[in-house]
């Protein structure tokens, strides 16, 4: 493949005909910069599938003259808050990854967050992240005026060492979620949990209806801390990706997400549900647990995560850019 964009075509997403394409370029790159992405159809399908997310205007392809699949951009857009924020994913065959591709991509992103901004009558805010080795892609955004605003840390632990037992303070216990009964308790849960994080933004309950019903949800690694009197205090959600799973030495499982209400922090409850997780995922059969950290998290995460064995692999970059207005 030569490494220019002449006679590329820009083109939008023509349904599930498209699907194996690009799951096969996440894949590709995936491999080649060991992005921790590795996709599959029928994850696509379910991602596209979101109730907020606008398959028309918010996926993007680019084709070489062969019509192959070159270029992938797509578009998280978030609920209006103070503004709005598109989170923008960058795929480019790595034979093109010194070409104007991905400069292309994100000016489209750029365009259809000004669209966004005309529709909707907030400010907005393009977000694009990249691990901090890949260096094309950061040269790249910077050029285009993006500055880094956060770093996240991706760690792992083994699940063949020990894992404590999890310890609650009296009065306190788990249970798995019940996904018909618990939803709205759940959205609320974790809506109230993450108001001081940073750059939050409020589950919706049809999007936490999709993702209830996906493939890869699994009860028995939904789980809720509640108290004496059974309200709801903290979660921890874990995931596996079975198709991931079959092209790795090892089986990983994911803790996607830990959330304690705040007048319920310093208890020991938030550590105690996610150990009580990782005990699932090894009883699930898995071989290590991943998971995400912001940095800069202020209720002492990282310090958490480290206490119970996780360790940092790499570390993620967060680029951000008002794209409210033109460029000069």
């Amino acid at each position: 493949m030569e490494n220019n964009t002449n006679n590329i075509n820009m083109r939008p997403y023509a349904g599930e005909v498209d699907l194996e394409a690009i799951a096969n370029l996440i894949n590709f790159c995936d491999a080649t910069y060991q992005l921790d992405q590795k996709t599959s159809v029928s994850e696509l399908r379910d991602d596209f599938n979101t109730p907020s997310f606008d398959q028309e205007s918010d996926i993007c392809l680019w084709e070489n003259i062969d019509k192959k699949l070159i270029g992938f951009g797509s578009l998280w857009i978030t609920e209006p808050s103070d503004s709005i924020d598109g989170y923008l994913s960058i795929y480019v065959h790595p034979n093109l990854k010194n070409s104007a591709l991905q400069s292309e991509i994100i000016r489209w992103g750029e365009s259809r967050m000004r669209q966004v901004r005309q529709e909707r009558g907030f400010e907005v805010k393009l977000r694009s992240r990249c691990r901090d080795s890949f260096s094309e892609r950061i040269v790249t955004l910077k050029n285009r005026d993006f500055t880094i605003d956060r770093y996240f840390l991706r760690m792992e632990r083994s699940l063949s060492e020990q894992i404590p037992q999890p310890d609650f303070p009296e009065g306190f216990t788990w249970r798995q979620t019940n996904p018909e009964q618990d939803v709205i308790k759940w959205m609320e849960l974790f809506n109230d949990s993450f108001q001081d994080h940073w750059n939050h933004h409020d589950v919706t309950l049809e999007n936490l209806q999709h993702w209830l019903k996906s493939e890869n949800y699994r009860s028995d690694l939904d789980l809720i801390a509640v108290d004496s009197n059974g309200k709801f205090v903290a979660c921890c959600y874990g995931e596996i990706f079975p198709e991931d799973n079959l092209h790795k030495e090892y089986k990983e499982g994911w803790i996607s997400i830990v959330a304690t209400r705040r007048e319920f922090r310093r208890m020991g409850i938030g550590k105690a549900i996610l150990l009580s997780n990782l005990h699932q995922l090894k009883a699930a059969g898995m071989d290590v647990a991943k998971l995400g950290v912001d940095a800069d998290n202020p209720n002492g995460a990282l310090g958490l995560y480290e206490s119970i064995g996780f360790r940092k692999i790499y570390t993620t970059l967060c680029f951000v850019k008002d794209v409210s207005y033109e460029d000069v």
